[in-house]
């Protein structure tokens, strides 16, 4: 499908440059079919059905993000996926000044090695020293704000918590699974009260999601892959709630895009553990997901195309323009929606 079919103007006040406090009183656009409605994040015991199973992902954001030189040169590094204990595929700031086999020092007793260069301008860095990498991260590496957030504003000691969900436990990801920044531990105790259950999977969320679709048409763009793991035992406990009728309602669309991986032509869940690409866009069938709680994407994005390939893309096209005149604030810090499609 052309890329240009899923553009859309947005006007640059109606990026979050913060959350919202508390978290739940986000504004949620639920789109049901084609038909909208304004709400409140904390109105979700009222908007979904006992039975119902919430899936979150349980990644945790490490500080991947490096300022760093090779001689008098200046590099930026953000790392993007784990290639083995100390090594790291990173995107390079000033790539024109590393060569494979120069070494980076980042300070504080962090240095690496640019060993393999990759045909995206990429690197794989080879990280020095015996300490684990996640250790040396904590202390030269910076929390890896979205570009958009970034260029508007610098990082500071909020974000270290405001870039975190409460779900966050598995080390790995560079950027958050932003749908579950929502939540608090009151709302899970409503939606248990509504008898809403919730499981949780691991996506370690890769920088190549904010990455601009380049190419003209979708067949033509390559998906950065992800690590990802589902379990056995909540694979089987997914099937039994759907076998009895629940629905299960990805929190993002990371959840969401391990979720389908993992499920064969019988729309059977099984355990899942390795890398996913996996590239939704619409005529895509989806075998296992009833519905998806999401932020508002970036125009021409392959999230926006995700989105658009559950619910049709007229109805995304109506909904985000509903959201922008309606002041909703886009993008990771932002507003969020539910997506219930008619089956």
């Amino acid at each position: 499908m052309r890329v240009d079919l899923f553009d859309f103007d947005l006007p640059p006040e109606n990026i979050a440059l913060r959350p919202a406090s508390p978290r739940d009183s986000a504004r949620l656009l639920q789109v049901e079919g084609s038909r909208l409605g304004d709400h409140k994040v904390g109105d979700l015991p009222g908007l979904l059905r006992a039975g119902d199973i919430l899936i979150f992902n349980d990644t945790r954001v490490i500080p991947a993000q490096l300022e760093g030189k090779r001689g008098d040169a200046k590099i930026g590094a953000t790392l993007h996926k784990r290639e083995g204990l100390r090594a790291w595929r990173a995107f390079i700031r000033n790539a024109k000044r590393l060569r494979e086999g120069d070494r980076i020092d980042f300070g504080q007793g962090v240095a690496a090695f640019a060993s393999e260069r990759n045909a995206d301008g990429s690197f794989l860095l080879r990280f020095e020293g015996d300490e684990p990498v996640e250790t040396l991260l904590e202390k030269a590496g910076r929390m890896p704000l979205p570009p958009y957030i970034a260029a508007r504003r610098p990082t500071d000691e909020r974000d270290a918590g405001d870039y975190q969900t409460m779900f966050a436990r598995e080390k790995g990801a560079v950027a958050a699974p932003t749908a579950a920044l929502h939540f608090t531990p009151e709302l899970m105790q409503a939606l248990e009260a509504a008898g809403v259950g919730h499981e949780t999977l691991t996506l370690h969320v890769g920088a190549g999601t904010f990455l601009p679709v380049k190419a003209e048409d979708t067949d033509d763009h390559v998906m950065h892959s992800e690590w990802g793991r589902i379990d056995a035992a909540t694979a089987a406990r997914l099937n039994e709630a759907r076998a009895r009728g629940g629905r299960l309602i990805s929190i993002g669309t990371t959840s969401l895009r391990l979720l389908e991986s993992s499920a064969d032509e019988d729309n059977i869940i099984h355990a899942f553990e390795g890398d996913t690409a996996i590239f939704i866009t619409p005529g895509y069938r989806f075998r296992v997901i009833d519905g998806l709680l999401t932020n508002f994407h970036l125009p021409r994005s392959t999230l926006f195309m995700l989105v658009s390939a559950l619910m049709a893309r007229e109805t995304m096209q109506a909904a985000y323009a509903h959201a922008i005149a309606n002041g909703y604030r886009f993008y990771s810090y932002g507003d969020s929606s539910l997506l219930l499609p008619q089956r």
